[in-house]
């Protein structure tokens, strides 16, 4: 049910994040989800890979700080008051959302909603006994092994 995330820092300038994902293109890693977001003079890119453990090796190679992190991916009708239901139990249970991302491609009438948790286990568990049908590494076509 987990997922391996990872999240890359690159300088907000011109060229850098084409520098990252022609790198992982030419390594023949496929890009399953991503988010960008701005933090002022860095960007953080997140983001599932095909291959965890060749996209930190060829990070490390160019000197590209990122790190790895485990999400979940949950699959949600797409229709208005979705999320905010899955969100309810969540929040009653003092789980906290650390960041959030939609990655589309499921079907017409769902979305998937990749999602960091303050405390994983427990999301998941709360997550299964609401009847969320979470996504694994399988379902990404991603490689299990980060080592």
């Amino acid at each position: 049910m987990k997922l391996k995330q990872i999240s890359v820092f690159i300088e907000n300038a011109p060229g850098r994040l084409y520098e990252v994902t022609s790198a992982l293109g030419e390594a023949g890693i496929n890009l399953r989800a991503l988010n960008l977001v701005d933090t002022g003079d860095f960007g953080k890119l997140r983001l599932l890979v095909s291959d965890i453990a060749t996209t930190r090796r060829i990070m490390m190679e160019r000197q590209i700080p990122a790190r790895v992190d485990e999400v979940v991916a949950a699959v949600i009708e797409d229709r208005p008051g979705a999320l905010a239901a899955l969100l309810k139990p969540l929040k009653d249970a003092g789980v906290n959302v650390v960041h959030m991302y939609a990655f589309i491609g499921v079907s017409a009438d769902q979305a998937v909603m990749i999602f960091r948790f303050s405390d994983i286990d427990k999301a998941i568990d709360i997550l299964l006994k609401n009847g969320i049908r979470l996504l694994d590494a399988e379902a990404f076509g991603i490689l299990e092994s980060d080592s």
